[in-house]
């Protein structure tokens, strides 16, 4: 699992089948700072679009997991075209004995 922030959503009226009736949200992955905070993850991937299946909003922070894991926990189908998905919304976190959400 990866830790991220909803920063926005995206709406598809015309999408594979078994992404119908689930809400997109585009998630930036995180990291712990060297303080302890959380920021924003560097690379290529920073910016994901998840299916979301813990009902998050945009400015929270979410756990979010990919590949397979996703798919399972998204459908029972192998055919689904789910690669990320929100499967938690995180209350605290406590990193190096510092709390920092």
């Amino acid at each position: 699992m990866k830790l991220g922030k909803v920063v926005g959503s995206v709406v598809a009226t015309r999408k594979h089948e078994l992404l119908v009736g689930y809400k997109l949200l585009i998630v930036r992955q995180l990291k712990p700072g060297p303080d302890g905070s959380l920021i924003p993850a560097p690379g290529s991937s920073e910016f994901t679009v998840a299916v979301d299946l813990a009902g998050a909003g945009v400015g929270e922070i979410v756990l979010f997991t990919t590949g397979s894991p996703a798919r399972n926990s998204a459908s029972d189908s192998s055919e689904s075209p789910v690669d990320e998905a929100i499967v938690g919304i995180v209350d605290s976190t406590d990193v190096n004995g510092n709390e920092v959400c």
